[in-house]
């Protein structure tokens, strides 16, 4: 008798459908890798703000690859404003300090590219500001007060000054919050949506009609977040900083996406 034909078992459904969800696998260039090994040194802190890497040939024997796939990786490094290199300079290229600015090209071109609505940051905005006035008010040093102080003092005199001098005392009262909060990554995540809100309205606020009162009004709310601050009332600071920036930033955002603003105000 002749056997009979066993056929495959069935995978089970998950099994397929896990399979049908793979993806091709991507080709890494040579060039990446060295990318990546950089960034991991820096992350692990064996590679240092102010440090130099190796020179192009020295890297090129410990790579083990060509002279051009090492430039390659150092042109990336250098556009992302990890290391920078000087012409003719003997040493290797030096490691910098972290900025925000390769965040915030990429949030302008978010933002630009209708992914990300002014709506969407100006709540982000929100959220980080009243955070960090909160943990101002219970953290913040007699310092760090002052510099509020003058920061409120020099908007005061910048009122009739111009929007571009109010603006900057506007964002030195903010990056001294920030710093009062104890906490990085709101002062660096701030400070990327703060440039990108300011980058795409910053022209309607300089040249609208009611320009100068739309500072002075401003200022009145500052003047309640610093009061708040001093105080050492976090939940009023924090109520003071959303009222300020809904009153100052809202009439830029269309009508039909206010709600998500308006539902963070508390009254």
């Amino acid at each position: 008798m002749a056997d009979t034909p066993v056929s495959s078992p069935t995978p089970p459904a998950s099994v397929a459908q896990a399979a049908r969800g793979f993806e091709p696998v991507r080709s890494v260039r040579l060039y990446e890798r060295i990318v990546e090994q950089v960034e991991e040194a820096i992350a692990r802190g064996e590679l240092r703000p102010g440090q130099r890497l190796p020179s192009e040939r020295e890297l090129v024997v410990q790579f083990g690859t060509s002279r051009a796939t090492v430039r390659e990786a150092l042109r990336v490094l250098e556009s992302n404003g990890v290391v920078r290199s000087r012409p003719g300079d003997p040493n290797g290229p030096e490691i910098l300090p972290f900025t925000t600015g390769g965040l915030t090209k990429q949030m302008r071109r978010l933002a630009r590219a209708d992914g990300l609505s002014l709506s969407q940051l100006l709540v982000s905005r929100m959220m980080l500001d009243s955070t960090a006035n909160r943990l101002a008010a219970v953290l913040r040093t007699e310092a760090q007060l002052a510099e509020m102080d003058a920061a409120i003092e020099q908007m005061r005199t910048s009122v009739d000054g111009g929007y571009g001098s109010f603006s900057e005392a506007d964002f030195a009262f903010h990056e001294a919050i920030a710093r009062a909060s104890g906490n990085t990554l709101i002062q660096v995540c701030n400070g990327v949506v703060r440039d990108t809100v300011l980058s795409l309205i910053s022209d309607k606020i300089a040249h609208a009609r009611n320009a100068q009162a739309l500072m002075k009004r401003s200022l009145g709310h500052h003047e309640q977040v610093l009061a708040a601050i001093r105080a050492g009332d976090g939940p009023e600071a924090g109520r003071a900083s959303l009222h300020s920036l809904y009153d100052y930033y809202a009439s830029y955002v269309p009508k039909a996406e206010r709600a998500a603003l308006e539902a963070l105000l508390d009254d």
